[in-house]
């Protein structure tokens, strides 16, 4: 049965997926850290872990915790949503003035976020976990890297803004976050559309507490899809300057290749120059081709209304106002 609260004064978004065995460590320490070091009440915080359908029973865990704990909240999907789709579930219940987004495997740690907490209060809408040492793989930290470097061209980030998927924002931003209804989410994106009070502190980046991470090649793929096309036309402007670029080759090679044939006519037609003239000029076109699917595919998915998450069960919620 839900439980009432008083509406809390901070609130904590975790997308659960495989991390049963770390999740009570978790909370003891979210608890601590909001209890010990920001000397909160019980009651003025909360703590919304979603279960994203991930491999091992969290579940399980999660509602003993829940009924352990009246901060826990827990919010189960119907079916894996991914995790920024998660969190905007975790988002829709979440009534904090400030409100925490973090992993679950206490990489991040539940510790530093009072340094986040306090400079949303001192009035910045959005406040970046920046970390010192990485221990992530090296093909992670060069992909971050070169997103780093694409989101400042699509996005407009900020020079040296690391987009950490530890960070607290306002609940100002948070209200307009959920605002958003289409099915591929991307966080940061949205996030730099709304504000630009925005900074960052440095934190440690500690190692995974059990197991193994599970955010790998295929979904990393998939964010920085969501990122190069969900918030700028730049890929289709590129395929179109590439086809342009490459059209006027084509055309350039065609002249050669016909005052070539004018001059001596002793120049066999080359095989090799046609195939090399088709191969570009398909290639050109199948990457345009490609990025237009990109943005028909995603626009078909917004107007047949896809949900971005399906809402399964509720633990200690009593706030369904803004389930979608």
């Amino acid at each position: 049965m839900d439980k009432k609260i008083t509406q809390p004064i901070l609130s904590v978004v975790i997308p659960v997926y495989g991390s049963a065995l770390i999740l009570p460590e978790l909370v003891r320490q979210l608890q601590d850290a909001a209890i010990a070091q920001l000397k909160l009440e019980e009651q003025q915080f909360e703590a919304i872990l979603v279960d994203d359908c991930g491999p091992g029973d969290s579940w399980s865990v999660l509602r003993k915790l829940a009924e352990q704990n009246d901060f826990v909240k827990v919010v189960g999907l119907r079916k894996n949503a991914g995790q920024h789709n998660a969190i905007m579930a975790g988002l829709s219940y979440a009534q904090g003035k400030v409100v925490v987004m973090m992993d679950d495997d206490l990489q991040h740690s539940p510790y530093d976020i009072p340094a986040l907490y306090t400079k949303v209060l001192e009035g910045y809408d959005v406040c970046y976990a920046s970390f010192i040492n990485r221990r992530h793989a090296i093909w992670k930290i060069l992909g971050s890297k070169f997103n780093d470097r694409v989101a400042q061209f699509l996005l407009k980030k900020p020079k040296g803004l690391y987009l950490s998927p530890f960070k607290a924002i306002s609940g100002g931003v948070r209200d307009e976050l959920v605002k958003h209804q289409g099915p591929y989410v991307y966080l940061d994106g949205l996030i730099l559309t709304v504000t630009a009070r925005i900074t960052s502190v440095f934190v440690e980046h500690h190692a995974r507490y059990e197991g193994e991470g599970n955010y790998g090649l295929k979904r990393s793929l998939s964010l920085w899809l969501k990122m190069a096309t969900n918030f700028s036309i730049a890929p289709l402007r590129l395929a179109s300057f590439l086809g342009i670029a490459f059209s006027a080759a084509g055309f350039f090679l065609a002249a050669v290749f016909i005052v070539q044939k004018l001059l001596d006519n002793q120049v066999p037609a080359g095989w090799t120059s046609l195939m090399v003239i088709v191969l570009i000029m398909g290639g050109i076109q199948l990457l345009a081709i490609g990025a237009i699917g990109e943005y028909v595919g995603r626009i078909f998915l917004s107007i047949s209304n896809r949900p971005q998450y399906v809402i399964a069960q509720t633990l200690n919620v009593t706030d369904t106002k803004n389930q979608k």
